[in-house]
């Protein structure tokens, strides 16, 4: 493939957007009214869902109305969050955008803005220009300036279209991937609420406290205050659970952390079995999952409330869809934690959690129906997983010029 290099600022150009105030904004429909882009827009895909709209004398130059191909930047943002991107398809309404989102926008003589799009959204590429800006005390700022100066990775405009459309046949299976997933996550929801959003009034009413096992610290916290950096954790050893293992509301590896076997033998009552419930009650408190059966030897922070149940009574998976789904449940913990189930939850609350109990046999029906669909859920992972190895594959040998003209077509 003949591939050349030219500096992003002579193929593209960076525009800035509009400056108002918040005050300025006006209701959507407005006479005379633009709307008006801002960072919370730029997702995945342009979010459309919440558009300020203002009066279209805040824009002082033709060039600041969006573009369809334009790639729409979050130039002004939190570091991780500086210099995502997505791409402005056609819009129904003349749309402006905002003084922290910046607009690229080719020059099709040159380049595909569809191929620039891919380029600059690449994974390496965002990496490069976030490290490009300048932190100030709240926010990070793009330099638009050295950005300009990238060089672009350039094959003749019609390799440039197959590139693009090879990138967004992928990206579609990918998002295939992920709906499917996202079906399935609410199958599981609408199946326990099939089962059990109507509780039978003959169940026995219990509370969380009289489910757990019945050892002493069944029901517990750990020792550690922080999941930052502690100074007895170790590079390797026993784990230490966290708030980042359970926040997805399922069990997930995250940052490992580890205390050594010494350390382990005066904190063994902080230990966490298979089939334990992880609820978080600091940070990103309320969210939950179930411990898997291959854990290692593992202890939790004092971030997480560990149940080991008297699976006799009560089933892992059944308590677990119970505390985030059930409106019962829902109820309760908003109105003990006031509200702010987020920043109100504690080991207390939990205890006196009251759950409505079915029978053992309808907790094990539902159990095996969510299990049948998890492992559903497994294999869409799999196969996403294979295309993001294969979109970055393909994205990296397409911009270093290695993507064969057979390969592309």
């Amino acid at each position: 493939m003949t591939l050349t290099h030219k500096r992003l600022g002579d193929v593209a150009s960076f525009v800035r957007g509009i400056t108002f105030k918040p005050t300025d904004v006006v209701p959507n429909g407005t006479a005379s009214s633009v709307w008006c882009m801002r960072t919370k827009n730029v997702q995945s895909q342009v979010d459309l869902s919440d558009v300020w709209s203002v009066d279209s004398g805040f824009v002082k130059r033709s060039e600041q109305y969006l573009e369809e191909g334009d790639v729409l930047i979050s130039s002004a943002n939190s570091w991780n969050l500086v210099g995502k991107c997505c791409w402005i398809p056609r819009l129904d309404k003349p749309t402006s955008f905002g003084g922290f989102v910046t607009a690229l926008r080719g020059d099709v003589s040159q380049v595909n803005r569809r191929y620039l799009y891919r380029w600059f959204a690449s994974s390496r590429i965002h990496e490069t220009v976030r490290s490009f800006s300048r932190q100030t005390t709240n926010i990070a700022n793009l330099d638009l300036k050295r950005c300009a100066d990238l060089p672009v990775p350039l094959p003749p405009l019609a390799e440039q279209k197959r590139i693009a459309s090879v990138l967004d046949h992928v990206d579609a299976l990918r998002a295939q991937r992920r709906k499917a997933i996202s079906l399935l996550d609410d199958l599981v929801r609408s199946t326990f609420l099939d089962m059990f959003g109507a509780l039978q009034q003959d169940w026995q009413e219990v509370h969380v406290a009289d489910l757990a096992a019945s050892e002493k610290g069944s029901i517990r916290t750990g020792p550690f205050g922080s999941q930052l950096l502690h100074e007895e954790f170790t590079e390797e050893g026993v784990a230490v659970l966290g708030i980042d293992n359970a926040v997805k509301n399922e069990f997930r590896w995250a940052e490992r952390r580890y205390i050594s076997e010494e350390k382990y033998q005066e904190l063994a009552r902080y230990r966490v079995y298979p089939g334990d419930l992880l609820i978080t009650i600091m940070g990103t408190c309320g969210r939950s999952a179930v411990v898997p059966d291959d854990i290692p030897v593992s202890i939790n922070t004092k971030h997480l409330c560990c149940i080991t149940l008297d699976r006799a009574k009560c089933l892992p998976e059944f308590l677990h869809s119970y505390f985030l789904e059930h409106p019962e449940s829902r109820s309760y913990l908003s109105k003990v934690a006031k509200g702010a189930i987020m920043s109100g939850l504690n080991m207390g609350l939990i205890k006196a959690l009251p759950v409505r109990l079915p029978p053992l046999e309808v907790q094990e029906k539902y159990v095996g129906r969510v299990a049948g669909i998890r492992k559903s859920r497994m294999l869409h992972e799999r196969h996403l997983a294979a295309l993001d190895e294969l979109f970055e594959s393909v994205q990296q040998r397409a911009f270093a010029g290695q993507l064969w003209d057979h390969e592309a077509a």
